[in-house]
C-alpha cells in the first residue's frame, strides 16, 4: 500500500459523539499511520459554546494517530461552508482524503477498505468516490458494488474527484430536468432527493451533500460501496440540530474486512433495486418521517 490517506473530520458541538467518533477511528488498522485533520465549527450561539470548547478539548487530546491537526474556526462557517472549505484545503495538499463527521462510528476495517479502494481505483476516472456506509436492506448484497453519484456518511476521493462537485444547486436541477433524470435520480421514485435540491436552491437548506450527489450522477460517475456496513450513523438520536431519533437507518459494523478484488466497475442493478425496496418498504415504517423531518430542519445554520 501506497502513503496513507489523510482524514478529514468535522466537528461542531456533540463532544459524546466526538468521543465516540474519535475512539472508533483510533481503533482501526492503519490509524497510528494516519494524519487525522479536525476541523471544528464555532458556535452559532452562546447556547452551544460550551460544548464546542468541550470537542476542542477532546481533540487536542486526541492519541492514536500519526498526528492530529486541529482547525478551530472562528466563526461559525455552518455544516456545508465547514466541509467544502475544509475538503478544498486538503486536497490542495494531498491527493486523496478520507472524510467523516463528528456523528460517525466505524469498523476497525474503515481505513483499511478506504485507503484500498483509494489506491485500487486512483487512475480510473469512472470512479468518483469511495463510501463506508450501506442500508440495512433486507437482501444479500455482493461483497463490494458500484452505484451512480457520490454519498456522504464516511466517505473518500480523490483530488480529480472533489474537481467534479458543482455547488450550484440550480444549475444541477436545470440539467437534471432537461435530461429527465429526476425518476433515475430519486431512486425510480422512491426517496425525495430531487425535493431535497429543490430546498437547497429555495434556501431552505444549504445542503452540500445533495450537491455532490447531483455533481456525480450527472457526470455519469461511480461510488463503491461496501456490501456490509463500515460506518453506524450515531446522530440519528434527536442531539443534532438536523436529526431527530430514527432507528430506520442503524446498522451493525461489518466484523471482518471487505474483500476488493473482482468487483466489477460498473452500477450494481441488483443493489440498485434493494436500494429501491429498501425505501419504498420503509416508508410506512419510519423513513418517510425521517426524511419529511431531515428536509424540514436542513437549516442554512446546520445542514446535513
Amino acid at each position: 500500500m501506497q502513503s496513507i490517506t489523510p482524514i478529514a473530520l468535522f466537528a461542531y458541538a456533540r463532544p459524546e459523539h466526538t468521543r465516540r467518533t474519535l475512539e472508533a477511528l483510533a481503533a482501526n488498522a492503519l490509524a497510528d499511520q494516519s494524519d487525522l485533520i479536525v476541523y471544528s465549527d464555532a458556535a452559532r450561539s452562546e447556547r452551544d459554546a460550551e460544548a464546542v470548547s468541550a470537542v476542542r478539548e477532546l481533540i487536542r487530546a486526541a492519541s492514536g494517530f500519526r498526528s492530529v491537526t486541529l482547525v478551530e474556526r472562528d466563526i461559525n462557517f455552518g455544516l456545508a461552508r465547514n466541509i467544502i472549505e475544509g475538503v478544498s484545503e486538503v486536497l490542495r495538499q494531498h491527493e486523496c482524503i478520507i472524510v467523516l463527521e463528528d456523528d460517525m462510528v466505524t469498523s476497525p476495517f474503515f481505513l483499511m477498505y478506504m485507503n484500498e479502494a483509494l489506491e485500487r481505483f486512483a487512475s480510473d476516472d469512472r470512479v468518483v468516490s469511495i463510501h463506508g456506509y450501506v442500508y440495512p436492506v433486507e437482501g444479500t448484497l455482493p461483497e463490494a458494488f458500484f452505484l451512480p453519484g457520490a454519498d456522504c456518511w464516511g466517505w473518500a476521493t480523490w483530488r480529480r474527484g472533489w474537481a467534479c462537485f458543482n455547488p450550484d444547486g440550480a444549475q444541477l436541477l436545470r440539467e437534471l430536468k432537461q435530461r429527465k433524470l429526476e425518476h433515475a435520480f430519486d431512486y425510480e421514485g422512491s426517496y425525495p432527493y430531487t425535493k431535497m435540491l429543490e430546498a437547497q436552491i429555495a434556501g431552505t437548506n444549504d445542503s452540500w451533500a445533495i450537491r455532490w450527489y447531483a455533481s456525480a450522477f450527472l457526470l455519469g460517475k461511480l461510488t463503491l460501496y461496501p456490501g456490509r456496513s463500515l460506518v453506524h450513523n450515531i446522530g440519528n438520536d434527536a442531539t443534532g440540530t438536523h436529526c431527530d431519533q430514527s432507528s430506520v437507518m442503524d446498522t451493525s459494523l461489518s466484523d471482518r474486512p471487505i474483500r476488493l478484488e473482482g468487483v466489477a466497475v460498473e452500477s450494481s442493478t441488483l443493489v440498485r433495486w434493494e436500494f429501491s425496496r429498501f425505501f419504498s418498504s420503509r416508508s410506512r415504517r419510519g423513513i418517510t418521517g425521517w426524511i419529511r423531518r431531515l428536509l424540514d430542519s436542513l437549516t442554512l445554520e446546520r445542514v446535513a
